[in-house]
């Protein structure tokens, strides 16, 4: 038996971020994962993905080289094997790099699979021998794996999970992404960029059906320029394996072949099989941890963090809420907020938003208006050869108020702090557009839409003139 105070089972986003704060709280900590440290976020989803982005970009930033005056004589190959090579090469990197800090920490790393006996006591199996883990408060950090559909079980070969995409060794001529939601326009990005012709499929009338209108439009128009083949309003109805490939049947009557399906529908938590409904646990939907604002189960001592809680199952609100659960595993008593979050989505060009969307905005009974402006507008996007996309700053037209912002184009994943900042510090759309921004930059951009916003922006026509 081992005891310790604080015992973290996962390692992903929201357990390692845990179990670090713990320690540095001063409490001594365990953790108990059964397969690499880091969880999906690390191994196959956040890190793998953005690895084979950045590839993807890559090659097709040497394909458009003549526009930047460089001659490239010959022909460029693409070998997805030396990029599956380098994306194992920076996941092993940053996989040891926890592994390191857990040691730095004085925390220790326990290899197996862990099962919740009660309050303060874990069993775990290590490699089919069992111990068993005593501790003050548990931190059940279990994450989540792809949804399946039915009639297109993932088979690992021909119909895949977007977590066993990052691991294909070859490059398929023809995919079909079931799913165009943010996993699976992203993967639709990145094997069109491959050069794969890439057909997806949408039950909801857009891509990005949970996203700004606007935002979805221009990505849907952007997708369409780059020969992505999109079918909305429809589903798989049925599949035929063959030795050549697999065949689709949609429900618009349409047929499908491909080489193969990646299918992106969501996810389900990891929460079975790991005594939750034996000792009480309230869980709801799928199979999601019910935790309070504090991140404790109805079990008091027991705190659920990440992908297993559902709601906003992005890796950074699962680093937040390891840290709240942490805090007050501890003794202390904070509590989690979910009122500022930006969102990076990955595809070409990059969408970031934070906040309502307009239709949110609307219907939650704001005065809206609207300040935008396009990035074709801004002499960096032209010096960089990114034209594509716009902002959008959704503000109360009363009081300035900043209510949500949207962006899609260069870096917009990373402009979108700026407002994520000004949001979380009570700040208006009046201090945006009143701050100086750096000239030639994209950050102009911010400060464009929110002169905009108040109707006087330097390089647009004044409102209701056409550009």
């Amino acid at each position: 038996m081992e005891k310790c105070d604080i015992a973290v089972i996962g390692s992903g986003p929201a357990g390692y971020v845990a179990a670090i704060k713990a320690a540095q709280l001063g409490a001594s900590v365990f953790v108990i994962e059964k397969e690499k440290t880091g969880g999906v976020c690390l191994n196959r989803g956040c890190i793998p993905t953005k690895s084979l982005v950045a590839s993807a970009a890559a090659f097709e930033s040497i394909r458009r080289a003549n526009e930047f005056g460089i001659r490239i004589e010959g022909n460029v190959y693409f070998s997805m094997k030396d990029a599956i090579s380098r994306k194992e090469r920076i996941v092993s990197i940053l996989s040891n790099g926890i592994e390191t800090l857990f040691k730095q920490n004085g925390i220790n790393l326990i290899r197996g699979e862990g099962k919740v006996l009660g309050k303060g006591r874990v069993l775990v199996n290590v490699d089919g021998e069992e111990m068993e883990v005593t501790c003050g408060s548990i931190i059940l950090c279990t994450g989540s794996r792809p949804d399946n559909l039915p009639g297109l079980e993932i088979d690992g070969k021909k119909i895949i999970s977007g977590d066993q995409a990052v691991s294909l060794e070859y490059l398929p001529e023809r995919v079909l992404i079931v799913g165009a939601g943010v996993i699976g326009c992203e993967y639709a990005m990145i094997f069109n960029m491959l050069g794969c012709r890439v057909t997806a499929v949408e039950i909801m009338e857009r891509v990005l059906p949970f996203e700004d209108e606007d935002i979805s439009k221009i990505l849907e128009r952007e997708m369409r320029k780059r020969k992505i083949d999109l079918h909305l309003k429809s589903k798989v109805e049925s599949v035929e394996k063959g030795e050549e490939g697999i065949r689709a049947y949609l429900s618009n009557g349409k047929t499908v072949e491909a080489d193969i399906i990646i299918v992106s529908v969501g996810r389900a938590p990891n929460s079975s099989m790991i005594g939750l409904e034996e000792i009480g646990v309230d869980m709801y939907g799928k199979g999601f941890v019910r935790v309070n604002e504090y991140m404790e189960t109805v079990v008091k001592g027991i705190y659920a963090a990440g992908d297993v809680v559902g709601g906003l199952m992005l890796a950074h609100v699962a680093s937040a809420e390891g840290i709240v659960a942490a805090v007050n595993a501890t003794g202390g008593r904070i509590m989690m907020d979910y009122s500022v979050v930006p969102v990076g989505i990955f595809t070409s060009p990059e969408i970031g938003r934070i906040g309502l969307t307009e239709k949110q905005a609307r219907e939650a009974g704001y005065n809206v208006r609207i300040g935008r402006f396009p990035f074709r507008a801004l002499g960096k996007s032209h010096a960089s050869g990114e034209i594509v996309g716009e902002v959008k700053i959704i503000g109360d037209s009363e009081s300035g108020r900043i209510i949500g912002a949207h962006i899609i184009g260069p870096h917009a994943v990373d402009l979108v702090h700026e407002i994520a900042v000004a949001m979380r510090a009570g700040l208006h759309i009046r201090d945006i557009a009143e701050t100086i921004h750096a000239h030639p930059c994209f950050s102009e951009s911010l400060m464009e839409a929110a002169h905009d916003f108040y109707g006087n922006a330097i390089h647009l026509p004044p409102r209701g003139k056409t550009p």
